[in-house]
């Protein structure tokens, strides 16, 4: 059950969402294959979104959600059918009106080793439109207060301002 799981340094609590590897994770090495670790960390983003209260419906009904602009995987260990994992989300990276983010999430194995680091920049764009936008206060206020990465850094709005 996906939840505020393991603390982060500095005593902050990481959201983190367990996983088992499934058969259709699986490739022709019999290891997982490599876009199951997007799909891993894309559900845990979509998790943590819905524990604050932007499920898919709220999103639809706000009519924006997130655009990915960016992901790096780094695989560090592989994973076989039927092995356990957890994913945790970290913000590496936010602007200060949330319009731009970039999150660092691990897929740990059993035990705490690293199976594989995600890095995944991005923002929110607008269904109607297909423009760039600030996120809702409520969400910005979520986003700016996740457990941060050591080498954090402010980044800069992805929102055009006119005039």
């Amino acid at each position: 059950m996906p939840g505020i799981g393991g603390g982060a340094a500095g005593g902050e609590v990481v959201f983190t969402c367990p996983f088992e590897v499934r058969w259709g994770d699986i490739d022709g090495n019999r290891h997982v294959r490599n876009t199951a670790f997007s799909e891993y960390a894309t559900h845990t983003r979509f998790r943590l979104l819905a524990a604050h209260g932007f499920d898919a419906a709220r999103l639809e009904a706000l009519r924006f959600g997130p655009v990915m602009m960016r992901e790096e995987t780094r695989y560090r260990r592989e994973l076989h059918l039927g092995d356990r994992v957890t994913v945790t989300v970290r913000c590496s990276g936010i602007s200060p009106d949330a319009s731009h983010w970039r999150v660092h999430q691990e897929v740990l194995r059993h035990g705490g080793k690293d199976a594989a680091l995600l890095t995944i920049q991005g923002g929110w764009i607008h269904l109607d439109t297909r423009k760039l936008i600030v996120p809702p206060a409520e969400l910005a206020a979520v986003l700016l207060a996740l457990p941060r990465t050591r080498d954090f850094e402010e980044l800069a709005s992805l929102v055009r301002r006119s005039g």
